[in-house]
């Protein structure tokens, strides 16, 4: 064979296969030549299980795994997803666009096919505090790289709707690269979503109730349902009918359990029919994003599942590229090369003043906005409640359930951002971590200034991750991927979670996920009440409110 010739390798398949563009199931043989599907041969024989294409998670965050996308990978191949479609902007708004490359090399050690969006909102808005910006022309760049798919969730739908230049531009990048638009519009109706969709947004994954999503679906707009670690929508959205089935959020003890064959497993059981579940993960997303992915069909890269049926979703076995690499739940694969962590990303917080994180009054009560949070939904509503104020300093009522939050920047300028928050139990102690939407920031939830000055001094010193400290002991994660990821494997990585949130637990917390419900206080583009390293603030007014009521 000559020596620029690649040596032929082929592969036969034989099984029952579920053919996502008609619905049929049927025994079939497949040929596969070098990774691509060549033919696909209607047979006779018995098999078991079912063949499907390889799940497609088409919007996640990895970030929030906690865990580097090698190790993402890891977790989620033998559950049988083949294909991610990420959105880097947790580690762009930290690190920029030198975030984004090691997300990209890092991704490129192991078999899983990740395929990225270009962060449309870097810092996600002008209320906070970043590490990084995102221009037009960086959007441009990105979206000429093959890894870019899409431009990322379009966040500024105020900045859509107004028309804002620079917005403008990076849409017009978008369409002029033949890219779609991934939108972010939680509540938007009537006129004002008109206008977002009319701007050429395609999708929406924010979609918390049947009315919402049934209109944006009227309107064009290709509807993700979410089910992820924090955020459940698929109960309340599965007789609305959408288009994909993602993840967007999930932490690594719920990867341990599975990916998008647990989402499946849900959506089958909420009422969706089997067959179009499965074309929620597989043909729908590779058609939307143009993919040669999402189907057994000749031309598509030979990324085939066997499951043992359409409700259970058992994974048997997973090829990609027509290779095996995972079997019965276990891997099959080596990550390649040697696995970094980027010096760019560390914590620059200096050394401050406890009095830093109070809230002062005069007189003996303080009538105060109170950000209301509850177990399942990223949404916070706005409450009012009288809190003590002593020795001039607004007071917690942890009995009440009514605890401190700050959020310090770690980007240097020493900004500090102070409000109250309810819904998280913790009696007493105080929770802390880098991973606080989207600029990430260190965001702090305690019974006591004490407590918090605690916290925040063991992450400073850590230089990022979780924290959780009581009267007697802490309990540390450390994350040292820009304090947002670790390269440890995903088992490793979910018992500390699981103790974490154990030890949180035994605070008096309620919460499944604490650390997960308290990253997303301060993502300003989701309603009612937000907190930034500059103050409490309202989404639907887009302005920044005094946590005082009677000030």
């Amino acid at each position: 064979m000559g020596g620029n010739q690649k040596e032929q390798v082929i592969i036969l398949l034989k099984g029952n296969i579920l053919n996502v563009f008609t619905g049929d199931i049927y025994p079939a043989e497949i040929i596969i030549e070098n990774g691509i599907i060549k033919i696909v041969r209607k047979i006779q024989g018995n098999f078991e299980g079912v063949l499907l294409p390889g799940f497609i998670d088409s919007h996640a965050h990895i970030e929030s795994s906690l865990m580097t996308p090698s190790s993402f990978a890891e977790a989620t191949i033998p559950h049988g997803t083949t294909a991610v479609i990420s959105d880097p902007h947790e580690i762009a708004n930290v690190m920029g666009l030198e975030g984004i490359n090691f997300m990209i090399e890092d991704s490129k050690s192991v078999p899983l096919k990740f395929f990225f969006t270009a962060p449309s909102c870097v810092p996600a808005t002008e209320f906070e505090t970043a590490g990084a910006k995102l221009g037009v022309n960086e959007i441009k760049a990105l979206l000429e790289r093959d890894e870019i798919v899409a431009l990322g969730e379009m966040m500024n739908f105020p900045g859509v709707i107004s028309e804002e230049p620079e917005v403008i531009k990076k849409i017009k990048a978008a369409k002029k690269a033949r890219k779609p638009v991934d939108g972010h519009a939680p509540l938007l109706s009537g006129d004002e979503l008109c206008k977002y969709v009319e701007k050429g947004i395609s999708t929406d994954h924010e979609c918390v109730y049947a009315d919402e999503a049934r209109e944006k679906r009227e309107l064009g707009i290709k509807i993700m349902i979410r089910e992820g670690s924090s955020a459940k929508n698929l109960k309340e959205l599965a007789n609305v009918g959408g288009d994909f089935l993602v993840s967007d959020d999930v932490e690594p003890e719920d990867l341990i359990e599975g990916h998008m064959n647990s989402i499946l497993r849900k959506a089958v059981e909420y009422g969706i029919d089997e067959v179009e579940a499965v074309q929620m993960v597989t043909i729908n997303p590779a058609s939307h994003y143009s993919l040669d992915i999402g189907a057994i069909a000749p031309g598509r890269s030979a990324d085939i599942i066997l499951v043992d049926n359409l409700k259970n979703f058992t994974v048997k076995k997973v090829f990609i590229d027509g290779e095996l690499v995972a079997k019965d739940g276990e891997g099959l694969f080596k990550i390649k090369g040697k696995r970094r962590i980027p010096l760019k990303g560390k914590l620059t917080i200096d050394e401050f003043e406890s009095s830093k994180l109070e809230i002062q009054a005069r007189g003996r009560e303080a009538l105060v906005r109170v950000m209301k949070i509850s177990e399942g939904q990223i949404i916070s509503l706005e409450s009012a409640h009288e809190l003590p104020i002593v020795d001039g300093i607004v007071q917690p009522l942890p009995d009440d359930d009514i605890l401190k939050v700050s959020v310090i920047d770690r980007y240097g300028h020493g900004n500090i951002g102070n409000g109250f928050v309810e819904g998280f139990g913790i009696q007493d102690g105080a929770i802390a971590s880098t991973v606080a939407h989207d600029s990430h920031n260190l965001i702090v939830v305690g019974s006591s200034t004490d407590h918090m000055m605690e916290a925040v001094n063991i992450i400073r010193k850590g230089g990022g991750g979780l924290v959780a400290v009581n009267p007697d002991e802490y309990m540390y994660l450390r994350l040292p991927v820009a304090g947002l990821m670790s390269h440890e494997r995903v088992n490793i990585l979910a018992c500390k979670a699981r103790q974490l949130n154990e030890f949180v637990c035994d605070m008096g917390s309620k919460l499944s996920k604490p650390f997960m419900t308290m990253s997303f206080l301060s993502l300003l583009v989701i309603p009612q009440l937000r907190i930034s390293d500059r103050g409490m603030f309202n989404v639907e007014e887009q302005r920044f409110v005094n946590p005082l009521l009677d000030f």
